[in-house]
């Protein structure tokens, strides 16, 4: 399956991404909750210390976190329907337990958070668009990590998809970051369901192969929408705009750490076209 990525290519991607200044981080919900929803703090703050990992080398890095609805549903002591509705609601309840954690435990490497809530929408309008750009360059500027999220309290269609994925893969083009990195429960993209399927072989790489990936994917994916399959869309969009993107397990040890020392990790998506 990597046959059509050549080891030169491949290195040369990953040197891309060990040189990035500006790195965008998207974490899945499954990434910072356990198994009954709770928001789990073990997960939280190793996350957080990934990206302090990243500041302290000095890069500029924005966190793109779900989270908000599970964490919500942890809160509230009593199983909810899972309508659209009670979803929108229980990102009310989980956003501001979220921040507060992630407010917590940046803090104990000094840093100062900032949280943004935006919709497709917001990114799709010019003018909105470059009040979120200036924002985000103005905290960066101040040393502050931005946190975004899905304003999900809003959001209806996107509370359905997990559209964080795109949402991430936009905000990382429109701002002109380095590089995308896509935390997820998974180690990045594979031959099959690496769930269901012990045969499963993880695709380090992915460029002129991209079609024979995406009909894998179709294939083996169990869910209608969202999971790998907006990852992957995700991924290839920042690759075509001529930037790497990697899908990652967030529990890897040292996952951004090693991203940033040109180690392999995950899947990496080779930039397509040079800007």
């Amino acid at each position: 399956m990597s046959e059509a990525v050549t080891s030169s290519e491949v290195a040369d991607a990953r040197r891309l991404a060990a040189e990035a200044g500006r790195v965008v981080v998207k974490a899945g919900t499954n990434s910072l909750t356990d198994e009954t929803s709770n928001l789990d703090d073990e997960k939280l703050d190793k996350l957080v210390d990934d990206v302090a990992g990243l500041v302290e080398r000095g890069k500029d890095v924005i966190l793109v976190s779900s989270g908000a609805v599970g964490a919500g549903k942890g809160r509230i002591g009593f199983a909810p329907d899972d309508t659209v509705e009670e979803s929108q609601a229980l990102s009310t309840i989980g956003q501001s337990h979220l921040m507060r954690r992630y407010t917590e435990s940046f803090e104990r490497y000094g840093l100062t958070v900032a949280q943004i809530l935006v919709t497709e929408h917001d990114l799709d309008d010019t003018d909105r668009f470059t009040n979120f750009k200036n924002t985000i360059d103005t905290l960066l500027e101040w040393g502050v990590v931005p946190i975004i999220n899905e304003n999900d309290a809003v959001a209806t269609e996107e509370i359905r998809i997990g559209d964080n994925d795109m949402i991430s893969s936009s905000i990382a083009v429109g701002i002109g970051a380095d590089l995308l990195v896509t935390l997820t429960d998974v180690g990045g993209v594979y031959t099959g369901n690496p769930k269901h399927e012990e045969e499963a072989e993880l695709i380090d790489a992915v460029g002129r192969n991209y079609d024979a990936v995406e009909r894998i994917i179709e294939d083996s994916a169990s869910d209608s929408f969202g999971g790998i399959r907006t990852k992957v869309r995700g991924a290839r969009t920042m690759s075509e705009h001529g930037r790497p993107a990697i899908i990652a397990r967030s529990t890897e040890p040292d996952v951004l750490e090693r991203i940033a020392t040109e180690q392999p990790v995950g899947t990496i998506f080779i930039p397509i076209n040079d800007h």
